[in-house]
């Protein structure tokens, strides 16, 4: 109907960009301003050549960073989480930032230009490959977190993946597989996004406890929200649920402020309408944590909310932006202008390690006791 032109669809297109302005298109696109945008393509030879590239340059001149100790890192996944949160954190704590790999390349390339990086890719193989990066970021969905970690740890790469760690007990063993035998020995950290144990209050809150002997008693409230069926993230094969896409902080927030190891484990959760759960973790000197991870709940409620009890004496946490202190010797409260979960916290504390020649922020045994122990939760509740 086009071709005998019968059918106009000029009118149809309210917004023109040639193709090297593709990024200015998608904001428009995105701010869904325009009926229809036109994307004009340079001459079929160049269409044919551009096409055959996976990686393209996009800063000539990256921004620059501190160069002692330099970090160069490629960023495999280009999604909300990396936009808002990990490129922001990886710029503060100047880290220079090589590449940026996407599935499709658009949203890769908008980063990039961005944040100063020098090219985007959709090829993450030649992106960890690549001899001038020595740190791989992991930001896809869920599903990809273990073999990517894998692939850069082989390849003898510092790496950076956003939890989980793993979707299964196979792909843990995986990666425990890989890092015993590339890894342990080398001075190459693994780490995982548990970020909340970095918030600064969090961090005070540590130190409280580590000051006062005796067991402690944990009541974590999380008020989760409801997230739709459909969405990626309680996809069991793309997400792997909101247990082990989200429950899996709140496990490692416990173990951090516990400062033991988990020796027991108890769960329940409401079926299969719904992804709330609540469990116990038990620690080795006899400390517990009751955690509630709840998608019922109002949003007028306070979405995260950490209560210690011990020795006479407790602590409140709310939202990461108020800790109050009852009876406690020398300390009545402590609030945030914002709030802070961590995110640039722990990206920094990743660089200073590896630029220092220090263990990582976390240990290993930790991020795969963490994992495993939310594995069993995620088996107990479906």
């Amino acid at each position: 109907m086009i071709a005998d032109g019968s059918l106009e669809v000029g009118p149809l297109a309210t917004e023109r960009f040639s193709f090297d302005r593709a990024n200015q298109a998608y904001e428009v696109l995105l701010a869904r301003s325009a009926l229809g945008i036109l994307i004009e393509y340079p001459h079929a030879s160049a269409v044919e050549d551009s096409l055959r590239r996976r990686t393209i340059p996009v800063n000539l001149s990256p921004r620059s960073v501190s160069r002692s100790a330099e970090l160069v890192a490629a960023v495999i996944g280009a999604g909300n989480f990396a936009t808002r949160s990990l490129l922001p954190a990886l710029q503060n704590a100047g880290i220079r930032v090589k590449t940026v790999v996407s599935a499709g390349g658009i949203n890769g390339t908008r980063l990039a230009q961005k944040f100063g990086a020098e090219q985007s890719s959709t090829n993450s193989s030649s992106a960890i490959a690549d001899p001038q990066v020595n740190l791989v970021v992991v930001a896809t969905r869920h599903d990809s977190h273990a073999a990517l970690a894998c692939a850069a740890l082989e390849a003898g790469k510092h790496v950076f993946v956003e939890k989980p760690l793993a979707l299964n007990l196979a792909e843990l063993e995986q990666i425990e597989n890989v890092y015993a035998k590339v890894a342990r020995n080398s001075g190459i950290i693994l780490m995982v996004g548990f970020n909340r144990r970095f918030s600064p209050l969090t961090q005070k809150l540590k130190n409280l406890l580590d000051n006062t002997p005796g067991t402690k008693s944990f009541i974590i409230t999380v008020n989760a929200g409801e997230v739709p069926r459909e969405h990626w993230t309680r996809d069991l094969r793309t997400g792997g649920g909101r247990v082990i896409g989200e429950v899996c902080h709140f496990v490692d927030l416990a173990r951090f402020l516990a400062g033991r190891i988990i020796t027991g484990v108890q769960a329940t959760g409401s079926g299969e309408s719904s992804e709330s759960v609540c469990f116990t973790l038990r620690f080795e000197d006899g400390s517990f944590a009751s955690i509630n991870y709840l998608d019922n709940g109002p949003n007028s409620f306070p979405k995260e909310r950490i209560e210690v009890f011990t020795a006479g004496r407790a602590l409140v946490l709310c939202n990461f932006r108020k800790l109050v202190g009852y009876n406690w010797p020398s300390f009545n409260r402590l609030r945030l202008w914002r709030q802070d979960k961590g995110h640039n916290a722990i990206v920094a504390a990743f660089a200073e390690a590896i630029r220092k020649g220090q263990p990582s922020p976390i240990a290993f045994n930790e991020l795969s006791e963490v994992t495993r122990t939310t594995m069993q939760i995620a088996a107990a509740t479906r």
